[in-house]
């Protein structure tokens, strides 16, 4: 999965710092973003994750006529996933997030962001058998091909639905 074209853009860099609650004036305002080492707006971190809206297949994001994965309105954690593809769900969950920045991303930039998978590792759970651990590592590269942020997310997944005591 990638996202060809994410435009990091000086009205999204405010609203992400204003819905962190961070009122750095680097995220906002120009001529103090200037005046410091990285001599304009710059985005705030973990900005970066919100390609993901730019991306037409992702999945979290509510579609039109189809049921939302993520609605909380059933469990969607085990058993047969909502989303289709035959595929069965032991339960999983976001378990790590952590952002290498090679520079700042900054207002005017146009990023590129590749998906691979990184390692996988297991370990014996206690109520739901195997723990099965994915990493997913998405570098963002700049529109000169240059990496700017390299972000590595851990997933982790049960091997069958927790054991109901």
């Amino acid at each position: 999965m990638a996202v060809d074209r994410f435009p990091i853009e000086e009205g999204h860099v405010m609203m992400f710092a204003r819905a962190i609650g961070d009122d750095n004036p680097i995220y906002h305002d120009r001529e103090y973003a200037a005046s410091t080492e990285c001599e304009g707006i710059v985005a705030p971190p973990t900005f970066v994750q919100s390609s993901n809206q730019f991306d037409p297949d992702y999945t979290m994001r509510p579609r039109t006529g189809q049921a939302w994965f993520g609605s909380g309105r059933t469990p969607t954690g085990a058993g047969k996933d909502p989303r289709g593809g035959g595929r069965r769900l032991g339960g999983g969950l976001h378990a790590e997030q952590r952002f290498e920045y090679h520079r700042h991303p900054r207002v005017g930039d146009v990023l590129t962001a590749t998906k691979r998978p990184g390692k996988a590792w297991e370990k014996q759970g206690r109520r739901s058998g195997k723990l099965l651990f994915r990493e997913t590592i998405t570098e963002y590269r700049d529109q000169n091909g240059e990496l700017v942020v390299t972000a590595t997310g851990v997933g982790v997944s049960t091997e069958r639905p927790v054991d109901r005591d």
